[in-house]
């Protein structure tokens, strides 16, 4: 039986008796699951024996072989359960040798002090400490298919987001080429001006040049001849001549305002470029960062506002987001990019919009999973579409009385003076001022449960 199991009962994949064996085109069988996986790897629909193609994904089961198994199995089981020396069944298990015995093998010498117990009770014990560690591998193979699962969904998020940064690069640097295409026609054509203007200075004083010129020459051809003449013509004439001798013509003097003034083109060319550009743009004071941001939440491009989509249609929720650590799993909340150890730094935040929102900062370790509400180490300012209120780590909730909703909230950091302030975007009204030795960096935090955003406002540099 050993023989004929080798031969014709083994899996030419895994080398075992058939587990539900499937028959190819080309005669040949396999275990299902062997011959399926043996697909996977090769990557086409080959025998593993003769490697001819199958023309179906879904092979026919071989009943005959099934059988033919099942009986072998049967007949092998019944064999196992047989005492090899007294052939009477094994129903004691030698809990001192870890062998199985029969009634006779436990009166021998070798067993005769040993514990013995029935082999279903012991089978019955490590039944179930076998299904407590199926039970642990099951969870551990579904953890690593979630896993395997979790990065194809990364590869595929990877790709939108650099396709993405490179369509908003290309688009912002086309916006630069045009804005440096449009300034340096600007000081050509203020050059352009400039040249025709002192070009035409020339020509007025080359139009004057060649009248004295002209004018020169007669009167040096008057005198020229004049000496030709007679001493009594030369006395006759003398105070004539002479007056007309004396023209008071002078080259005209060159200045340099009447030549290109090259250092207003080209000194310090670059830097008056950048001031010149930098004053047609604002920047935002604090930027989202996409990775921290919570699955319910949408963010702009240019990543200065967020809104909650939860409540939204589906074909208007974001793509799918990675579970990395620094993301908020269950509160609808994102950090700004950049945190703070030092320093002043403040930023104003549009929330006329939204009815429910928070603005504040958040500690570095703040919890971001496993969390029901607010997550402890947050510093902020909120509207639940009723109060007004401010939150910190060890006073929870406290409401503001007194204070209509403000439309522009501005935050104000002091790390050096341990102080967190919220006031209107002047600062005539200051809802709350915090006072805390940060210990660690903390940064920007938003939080919205409106499907209208908040927005960072941005800032621009005036010389």
């Amino acid at each position: 039986m050993g023989s004929f199991s080798d031969e014709l009962l083994s899996c030419p994949v895994c080398l075992d008796i058939f587990d539900f064996p499937v028959i190819l085109r080309c005669g040949h069988s396999g275990c299902r699951a062997c011959v399926e996986q043996y697909w996977r790897v090769e990557g086409e629909r080959l025998c593993p024996v003769c490697r001819e193609t199958s023309l179906t994904n879904n092979p026919p089961l071989n009943l005959t072989l099934k059988n033919l198994c099942q009986v072998f199995l049967d007949h092998r089981r019944h064999l196992e359960e047989l005492c090899e020396v007294h052939q009477e069944k094994r129903t004691l298990v030698c809990c001192d040798d870890e062998q199985l015995l029969c009634e006779i093998c436990k009166q021998s010498e070798e067993h005769r002090n040993h514990t013995c117990r029935l082999i279903q009770e012991v089978a019955k014990e490590r039944k179930g400490v076998l299904r407590s560690q199926l039970l642990l591998l099951t969870r551990r193979r579904k953890m690593m298919q979630d896993a395997r699962t979790h990065c194809n969904y990364m590869t595929d998020h990877i790709m939108k987001q650099a396709r993405m940064v490179e369509k908003t690069s290309k688009d912002h640097f086309e916006n630069l080429h045009q804005l440096l295409n449009k300034e340096e026609q600007a000081m050509l054509d203020e050059l352009k001006q400039e040249t025709e203007l002192k070009v035409d200075r020339i020509d007025e004083k080359m139009l004057k040049i060649n009248e004295d010129v002209t004018s020169l020459s007669n009167t040096i051809e008057h005198l020229e001849k004049e000496l030709e003449n007679g001493d009594i013509r030369i006395i006759q004439n003398f105070k004539e001549t002479l007056k007309r001798a004396q023209v008071q013509s002078q080259a005209p003097e060159i200045t340099s305002e009447e030549i290109i003034d090259s250092a207003k083109y080209l000194g310090n060319f670059k830097l008056n470029v950048w001031k010149k550009l930098r004053k047609r743009f604002s920047y935002s004071p604090v930027v989202l960062d996409l990775n921290t941001a919570c699955h319910q939440l949408s963010t702009c491009i240019d990543l200065i506002s967020v809104s909650n989509h939860e409540d939204i249609m589906e074909e208007y929720m974001p793509d799918w987001q990675p579970l990395n650590r620094e993301r908020f799993v269950d509160c609808p909340c994102v950090l700004g990019y950049v945190g703070y150890s030092t320093g002043t730094h403040t930023w104003d935040v549009d929330v006329e919009e939204s009815t429910s929102w928070m603005v504040g900062v958040a500690v570095e370790s703040v919890q971001r999973k496993g969390i029901n509400g607010l997550p402890t180490g947050i510093w902020c300012i909120g509207y639940d579409g009723e109060t007004l209120s401010i939150t910190d780590p060890l006073e929870s909730r406290v409401t503001l009385q007194g204070f209509a909703k403000p439309t522009v909230v501005s935050v104000n950091l002091d790390l050096s003076a341990g102080r967190l302030s919220f006031s209107d975007v002047l600062g005539e009204t200051v809802f709350h001022t915090f006072t805390h030795n940060f210990t660690e960096k903390v940064y920007p935090f938003f939080y919205s449960d409106c499907v209208y955003s908040i927005s960072i406002l941005p800032v621009v540099e005036c010389e």
